[in-house]
């Protein structure tokens, strides 16, 4: 971390003013400010935006870098999609610190300072995917902060030993317990979820899980979520990603859900996905949801779709809430910044004394045409210290 004075730029839409970082935390903002002895950066009247915040990502899976991926299997089953992806890593010999490095400063590239991966942790790639990711955490930790999820994608229950591979995930440094479709994948929610929850509480750590499981049998999985945070006291320490259940029509089945969500302080990760049930903006606020948001997983055997643009993601999360009011595009762009780094437990990414200096400049008239046409990043900037310009990062990728 470091000082910086960012001068004439315009905070959101407001009037120009200059930003005055101090030992990477923002500690005035005011125009024609003075700082004898920090560096200066020239705004030029561009847009200044808080750093912006990818809350659910898979830095291992992505193939950034590779010839171009024929993808076969994109309509199979999840779990055919799973052992491709599975064998497909070993298959190319994927490193997961090159892989991580590129698809992290691609990432960061556009302006995200705070990222959240899932990594794979499974019996056949063992911990590598972990520490390849941790090692890119270290490398880049000037540049985006890099939060871990031990993640068992192929199975806990159905996998002899994964079990073991997490816990010796947590122990190496893993800062949250992953899980994933305890019906649909395990076929042992019970199982499932006492595996993560011992996991979590053995080593004082949080839980964020995958719930792809819709309707119906989603909303039992999530009960069954709801029901061992109550037991554990573990408010606020739960995330569910992705949820598509709560986007089910029988509204007074979801906004029970919801409350109880709201209750134990449950945050919510979405992608925004165009072809799939997702939770409503609108609902989740209305109940005081933390929501954040997430590219998953770009350009990987998954799927050809991504490029790890947090601004493009705040576009979808309006397209697919019907937001269309200044104020409702900003919420957008708010949930893949402050909200997304609130969601996950940090400090919020905003322009405002003693928040993090995190900041993007971005061309444009207004935020909301910045939002809907992906303008140019010009400068990033994470805890006062310059990371990228021109939308490429000081760093090189791998």
């Amino acid at each position: 971390m470091t000082s910086l004075l960012v001068k004439n730029v315009r905070i959101m839409d407001g009037d120009p003013a200059d930003i005055l970082i101090r030992d990477g935390t923002i500690a005035e903002i005011a125009p024609g400010l003075d700082a004898p002895g920090v560096p200066v950066e020239d705004g030029a009247g561009l847009i200044a935006l808080p750093g912006l915040v990818d809350a659910h990502t898979h830095l291992d899976k992505s193939l950034l870098g590779w010839p171009w991926y024929k993808n076969d299997v994109g309509g199979a089953s999840l779990m055919a999609m799973i052992e491709n992806e599975r064998d497909m890593k070993q298959r190319l010999g994927l490193d997961p610190h090159v892989q991580s490095m590129r698809h992290a400063l691609k990432t960061a590239s556009f302006g995200a300072t705070l990222i959240r991966s899932h990594v794979d942790i499974d019996t056949q790639g063992g911990l590598r995917a972990l520490e390849g990711v941790m090692r890119t955490a270290e490398v880049l930790a000037d540049v985006v902060e890099i939060e871990t999820v031990a993640f068992p994608q192929s199975g806990l229950t159905i996998r002899d030993g994964t079990v073991e591979l997490m816990d010796q995930a947590l122990a190496m440094g893993a800062d949250l317990v992953g899980g994933l479709d305890p019906c649909g994948v395990d076929h042992d929610p019970k199982g499932h979820l006492d595996i993560i929850f011992d996991l979590a509480e053995r080593h004082g750590k949080g839980i964020d899980i995958h719930l792809h499981e819709s309707g119906e049998l989603g909303l039992f999985s999530m009960a069954m979520i709801l029901d061992r945070a109550q037991a554990l006291d573990m408010k606020g320490m739960v995330t569910i990603s992705h949820a598509f259940c709560l986007g089910m029509q029988d509204y007074p089945r979801v906004e029970a859900m919801l409350e109880r969500l709201a209750a134990l302080d449950v945050a919510i990760m979405t992608t925004a996905p165009a072809s799939s049930p997702a939770p409503l903006v609108r609902q989740l606020d209305a109940h005081g949801i933390r929501i954040g948001a997430g590219n998953d997983g770009i350009q990987d055997t998954w799927g050809p779709y991504g490029n790890g643009d947090m601004l493009e993601r705040a576009k979808f999360v309006g397209l697919r809430n019907n937001l269309r009011m200044d104020a409702e595009v900003k919420r957008a762009l708010d949930i893949c910044s402050g909200g997304g780094a609130a969601a996950m437990g940090k400090p919020r990414r905003e322009l405002a004394v003693g928040a993090p200096g995190d900041l993007v400049l971005v061309a444009g008239e207004a935020v909301v045409q910045a939002v809907v046409t992906h303008a140019p990043r010009r400068l990033v900037v994470k805890g006062g210290h310059v990371t990228a310009r021109d939308g490429q990062t000081l760093v090189q990728a791998l």
